[in-house]
């Protein structure tokens, strides 16, 4: 999708509806330069208010993604182009989120060691060696929980047994056994337990 386009085309929406940045953004309950963001491309509508912004401005979502408005014969091309573009994006945006897993857990783990060794070879009292040796669990426990969620939120997993691909739940994921990325946990679908790996994409 082409953010600077559809900047563009929300700008002459607006202006054809007669309306200024700040009364757009008290119609969607926002900031006027968060419309200002859009109109220069900087950044796109969240999708919460996407609805809301296409109805002041009386256009479909497809209109808008388009950054024009789509014609009958080009109305399911362009669906699909969109739908397309965003499944890419969700696939980019969740091997980041993948990747940023491995860097909470690596600093989660040197913090860890590091208090430790602080504790453990410098010399202060025992109140406080074990308030940094309780700290440092502390910390790990955190990163480990935000490194699991994302794992979790990220793309899906695939069953050894029927091949189907989901998306667990925190529970089911922070409880299995897993190897990596690979997880033994019970599919949806077929019921059956088997060592299901992550991948990124849906099908």
């Amino acid at each position: 999708m082409d953010q600077i386009k559809i900047g563009k085309f929300i700008a002459a929406c607006r202006k054809k509806e007669n309306l200024t940045q700040m009364q757009l953004a008290e119609k969607l309950n926002i900031t006027d330069r968060a419309v200002s963001k859009w109109e220069r491309g900087k950044a796109m509508p969240d999708s919460s208010i996407m609805l809301a912004l296409c109805d002041v401005l009386n256009i479909s979502v497809n209109d808008l993604l388009c950054g024009e408005v789509v014609t009958v014969e080009n109305y399911n091309k362009e669906l699909e182009k969109n739908l397309m573009d965003m499944i890419r994006q969700k696939e980019l945006a969740d091997k980041h989120l993948l990747a940023l897993e491995w860097v909470i857990g690596i600093m989660a783990l040197v913090i860890l060691f590091s208090l430790i060794g602080v504790a453990a070879y410098v010399q202060m009292e025992t109140g406080l060696r074990i308030a940094l040796i309780v700290l440092g669990f502390i910390l790990f426990f955190v990163g480990a929980f935000y490194a699991v969620r994302i794992e979790q939120m990220a793309g899906y997993y695939e069953c050894g047994k029927c091949g189907h691909r989901y998306v667990p739940t925190y529970k089911a994921v922070n409880l299995a056994m897993h190897v990596g990325r690979t997880r033994y946990m019970c599919c949806p679908e077929c019921g059956q337990r088997s060592w299901q790996k992550k991948k990124l994409t849906k099908e």
